[in-house]
């Protein structure tokens, strides 16, 4: 019964570093990205560059589906 429980557990810090990692890249993608951004802009009006600032935030979207796995395998098996 505890190894049970054990392995919930586990599951659950493997779900949560999933997100967690995605979240960091994230945060440090966007700050490196911001930071060239607002150089571009203050020499040239650029509006479509705002894009590439959205884009990291694709690997927090992997993150969830991939904690949503990890997840769902445990209610699955």
């Amino acid at each position: 019964m505890a190894i049970e429980g054990m392995g919930t557990g586990l599951v659950a810090v493997g779900a949560g570093l999933a997100i967690a990692g995605g979240a960091l890249a994230t945060a440090w993608a966007q700050g490196a990205i911001g930071a060239a951004l607002m150089g571009l802009l203050a020499e040239k009006d650029e509006p479509k560059a705002l894009l590439f600032l959205a884009l990291p935030e694709t690997m927090v979207i992997l993150g969830f589906v991939v904690a949503f796995l990890i997840i769902s395998t445990l209610k699955g098996g």
